[in-house]
């Protein structure tokens, strides 16, 4: 008897660290369902700064990793266009490549299950309509987002000006608690008819084009962002219907479905020395400070936050990454301040094991940048957040930490750029030292226990994944895809 093949999931993340590993968490579930599993990715464009996607792959032998062919790419005649803006020119760009991966996979394997993009990678769907091969996004980011980004071009259409304007007014979201204007994303904050904003607007639209949304989020967590986005009377484009949402999360490192390779690589690796210096210290005494892989400072933050940590007198491990233009002994002569506190705190320069470092016994607060997977991160080891938010969607997850969820505090400052070493040190004893601070605890240490229950046989995400596995199924029931139909004329490449 012949064995059934398996069929091939192709996720097509967009490039970035911060894109790429929650892809692979999700890539991982696949793994464990019986598919195999492609990443596809693209080479770093000259004159954009690399990825790490190598390190991700080298990581990650289970599974694939096929780079596009590349193509010219339009960073030398952007002139002065942003470099996003260009990224996502480009991305568009590597629809014919994608395509031809595809074809190939379905001419030599005939059993492609189902394509799944990203956030902004969403234009891949018109390939998929070409092959009638089933897709999906995954959004990376909370359900509230996906929530704001679908009701945002409603409220852009009408206007005349740019949403900067309003600057702390109030905007009310559907499903979403109110927050003022200047924390929406940055790139639509200017004027409407900006190229910027009109390219940001439509990828979000796109996100919504495909056969359903994958979310890295779990039903108790975000249940009203959830619920408004399943209502048809809320959060409904114009002329649209909002497909299925599927909460599937949270997808992070360290998960159940990672036991088994924590095993095998604590054997063969050497353990980050941070971790043996938390290892001596007490329970829930250590303040960790970590502002992702875009989490650069100023060397005056830096000294500023050096003196709140000193000030406040406890434990703390910081991860700091080096200013552009700025020299390593400047760097060392700020971090100077470890001498008077040798002993208490350590520096990490550019990485440290977030993961490991927040699951540690000893870590007893997180102050962070509120990068989504980094907010997951802390929810799952249940330790309480100091809200630092930077760029992208970050201040409106610093919203959701702080007044939906109720897990963390926000460091007053950030909205203009610069945090006082007197509120750090406040900051770091409120949540060490103060009744509110146990308070956090004590809620993120609920959340942790919804979110361990949601990854559970039979949990919310477990049984949102299965329905989605069988949403596939029926659609690949109705548009089958087989040999003839690739022969087909209109889709020669």
């Amino acid at each position: 008897m012949a064995t059934k093949k398996k069929q091939t999931v192709v996720l097509y993340p967009f490039p970035g660290v911060g894109h790429i590993v929650p892809m692979v968490q999700l890539a991982k579930v696949f793994l464990r369902h019986g598919y195999h599993v492609t990443i596809v990715l693209i080479e770093p464009p000259s004159g954009l700064p690399g990825f790490g996607a190598g390190d991700v792959a080298r990581s990650n032998p289970s599974i694939s990793f096929h780079v596009l062919p590349r193509i010219p790419d339009p960073v030398e005649s952007a002139g002065n266009k942003p470099p996003f803006l260009v990224m996502l020119e480009l991305m568009r760009r590597y629809n014919d490549e994608l395509q031809e991966f595809l074809l190939s996979i379905i001419l030599r394997q005939q059993h492609l299950h189902s394509l799944v993009t990203s956030m902004f990678t969403a234009h891949a769907v018109d390939v998929a309509a070409k092959l009638r091969v089933p897709v999906y996004t995954f959004f990376a980011s909370p359900a509230a987002v996906l929530a704001v980004v679908t009701q945002l071009p409603a409220l852009l259409a009408g206007r005349t000006s740019g949403l900067k304007e309003l600057g702390e007014t109030p905007l009310e979201f559907l499903g979403v608690p109110p927050f003022p204007a200047s924390h929406i994303m940055p790139e639509v904050l200017e004027h409407p008819e900006e190229e910027f904003c009109k390219a940001i607007v439509e990828v979000w639209k796109r996100n919504t084009d495909t056969d359903g949304v994958l979310v890295n989020t779990f039903e108790s967590l975000e249940t009203r962002a959830v619920q408004a986005l399943r209502d048809p009377h809320q959060c409904v484009l114009p002329g649209r219907v909002m497909p299925p949402i599927y909460c599937v999360g949270p997808l992070v490192n360290g998960g159940k479905d990672q036991q088994a390779e924590s095993k095998l690589a604590s054997s063969i690796t050497i353990r980050h020395e941070c971790l043996e210096w938390l290892d001596a210290q007490p329970e829930r005494s250590v303040v960790f400070l970590c502002f992702g892989s875009r989490g650069v400072l100023s060397l005056e933050q830096i000294w500023e936050i050096a003196a709140g940590l000193d000030n406040s007198g406890h434990r703390f491990l910081w991860t700091v990454r080096k200013p552009a233009g700025e020299s390593e002994k400047d760097l060392h002569d700020i971090l100077g301040f470890l001498e008077r506190t040798k002993g208490r705190g350590i520096v990490v320069e550019s990485w440290a094991p977030q993961m490991d470092v927040l699951r540690h016994p000893s870590t007893g607060a997180f102050v962070t940048h509120c990068g989504w997977n980094s907010t997951l991160e802390a929810i799952t080891a249940g330790v309480p957040v100091l809200c630092w938010p930077l760029y992208a969607e970050q201040m409106l997850n610093k919203v959701l930490i702080t007044e939906e969820m109720g897990i963390g505090v926000e460091m007053k400052g950030y909205k203009a750029g610069f945090i006082t070493a007197e509120e750090v040190e406040a900051k770091v004893r409120l949540v060490l030292e103060s009744e509110e601070g146990g308070e956090l605890r004590k809620r993120i240490a609920a959340r942790k226990k919804e979110a361990e229950m949601a990854l559970k046989d039979g949990g919310s995400s477990q049984v949102a994944f299965a329905k989605f596995l069988s949403d596939v199924n029926n659609l690949r029931e109705h548009e089958q895809i087989g040999i003839e139909r690739i022969c087909a004329p209109s889709l020669s490449v």
